[in-house]
């Protein structure tokens, strides 16, 4: 199944239902800061998640409902990072080569990489030489 894109404000009411768990309008209304977005801004959105199937009712609490997300934070961020992707060809390079340029990479940053992707492969390694020995 195809998933649907959210926008900058479907993300933020995630956020804000990532954040607590289980939140009713006004909770995440709440959430956001001032100016924030109409109650019924976020009310109309959030309807919009829940018919993308990004939210679910929890439950009712006399007038107000519980909303509680489906999606997952890392599904959401795997999503949204392959989408960005796309706009640089589907490689990482170029989009670090943009964000080293906009000033939004720096060289810790990169060592900080660096780190992730040696321990990735290792954990490569290791699971290789366990798959080997299972034969």
């Amino acid at each position: 199944m195809r998933q649907p894109k959210l926008s900058k404000l479907e993300l933020q009411i995630l956020e804000a239902l990532w954040a607590n768990g289980k939140a009713s309008i006004r909770e995440i209304q709440e959430f956001f800061p001032e100016p924030r977005p109409a109650y019924t801004t976020i009310q109309t959105t959030v309807y919009r998640l829940e018919g993308k199937d990004v939210v679910r009712r929890a439950r009712k609490i006399s007038n107000a409902h519980i909303f509680e997300p489906i999606l997952a934070r890392d599904v959401a961020r795997h999503r949204l990072l392959d989408e960005i992707l796309s706009f640089f060809g589907g490689r990482a390079q170029p989009m670090m080569a943009q964000l080293a340029e906009a000033g939004k990479l720096t060289l810790n940053d990169v060592r900080e990489l660096e780190k992730t992707l040696e321990k990735l492969e290792l954990k490569r390694k290791q699971k290789g030489r366990v798959k080997g020995n299972a034969q």
